[in-house]
Order: C-alpha cells, then structure tokens, then sequence
C-alpha cells in the first residue's frame, strides 16, 4: 500500500517481453522534472492569473487519474502532467516568493535533499520498507487527503477550520506532520519502482513509476512550501 497511482499500475499490468529497467525509470522521472521546472520557469516569468493556475490543478488532477487506470497511456500523460504541473507550481511559487522573498529557492533545495537523502537511506537498507510500514503510510496519506478535501469542501460554504491555514505552533505542527507524510512516500515509491523491475514490468510503467514519483515529489514540494511560509509567518 502506497502512493495510489503507483501501486494500482503495478498490481493490474503484466509482464510484458520488453521490461521496465532502473535506468530507463530514472532517465523517465528525470525527463518528467525538466518538463516541469521548465514550464515552472515560464509561469514564474510570465506572472499567471488564478484562472491558469485553477485550470493547470484541475487538468492535472484529472490526467493523473486517467493515466493510473490507463497506465500504457502515460508515455503520453505524463509529459503533459508535469507540463501542467510546473504551470500551476511555478505560479504558485512565485506568489509565495514575493511574501517571503528567497522562499520558493529553499524549498527547491529541501525537496531535493529530502529526496537524495531518502534514496540513500533506501538503498542502503538502513531504513526498510516493510508491508507493515507500507499499509501505514497508505493510511496516513488517505486521512491527510480526506482531511484536505473536507476542508475544501468547508471552504466552499463559508467555513474556516481553526489552526489548518494559520502560523501559529499548532498550524506549524500540522505542516510538518503532512511534510513527514508526503516525504514517506517516497520510500514506498522506492519499494514500488523496484518490485515492478525485479517483476519484469512493461516499457511504458518506466513512464508509469516515473509519473508517479512526480506526484509525490510535487506533493512534497508543496508542503514543505506551505511549511517555510508559516515558519516565516510565525517570526513577523
């Protein structure tokens, strides 16, 4: 049990003559990053209005869950997700940035480290993916997601939940516990790319795993985001 898009593609595809391998997967996700910091890049200079960066989530959103029913698709979606990823986070970042200047760079170099750091980790066995760890991560992940979708719901009617969107102790807190969950999913996303490798997996799931590791990597990004601005609103 983890990252959802990963593990269905994974559990439902079958071993095809031409195999997923390592190396293609990390030159997939490495393709996936440039499409999206590039496009990132274009909405940062470009200043783009709430509209594009709705329409970029909403689109993106709905890739993803096409490409984890339809994984022989994402060869073609997931080019286009990080494009629209990178749309919608370069926008987003550049509003951050001009609150607290020099915040969208950190955040850059955190997800990075958090990443490097968790792929030694991995691969080093010093920390181990169990089934057990795997089924906990997937529950978290599913309370954070109902909880966010709850509060979006409340938004819509008018209703502010306390502490969730706020710099104080308890909002920090709850921005490093969510920051925790999504940086664990890596290490399932790990857990997953390699179990489809040592399976024998199709080409295209290099496509599909790499897509995958994008949405948690995005995820993560956004997060530790969030969390700089209120470490940073809490000091004013």
């Amino acid at each position: 049990m983890s990252n959802p898009f990963l593990t269905r593609g994974l559990d439902e595809v079958h071993v095809d003559d031409s195999a997923m391998t390592l190396n293609g997967t990390i030159n997939r996700t490495g393709t996936l990053l440039v499409i999206c910091l590039a496009s990132g890049a274009y909405a940062w200079s470009q200043h783009l209005g709430p509209g594009t960066i709705i329409g970029s989530l909403i689109l993106a959103l709905v890739i993803g869950l096409v490409g984890c029913f339809k994984a022989e698709w994402t060869p073609v979606l997931a080019p286009v997700y990080a494009l629209l990823e990178g749309l919608a986070m370069g926008s987003i970042s550049l509003y951050y940035n001009l609150r607290y200047p020099g915040i969208a760079l950190n955040a850059v170099l955190l997800t990075s480290a958090v990443l490097f750091a968790l792929l030694a980790l991995y691969t080093t066995r010093i920390i181990r993916v169990s089934d057990g760890l795997r089924t906990g991560i997937f529950a978290a992940t599913a309370a954070v997601g109902l909880v966010y979708f709850a509060t979006m719901l409340l938004n819509i009617f008018g209703v502010h939940l306390p502490f969730i969107h706020q710099s104080g102790p308890i909002g920090i807190g709850i921005s490093l516990v969510t920051t925790g969950i999504a940086a664990a999913n890596l290490l399932v996303d790990f857990r997953m790319v390699e179990d489809g490798v040592r399976a024998g997996k199709p080409k295209f799931m290099e496509w599909y795993c790499a897509m995958g590791l994008l949405i948690t990597l995005v995820w993560l990004y956004a997060e530790l985001l969030r969390l700089l601005s209120r470490l940073n609103g809490s000091n004013k």
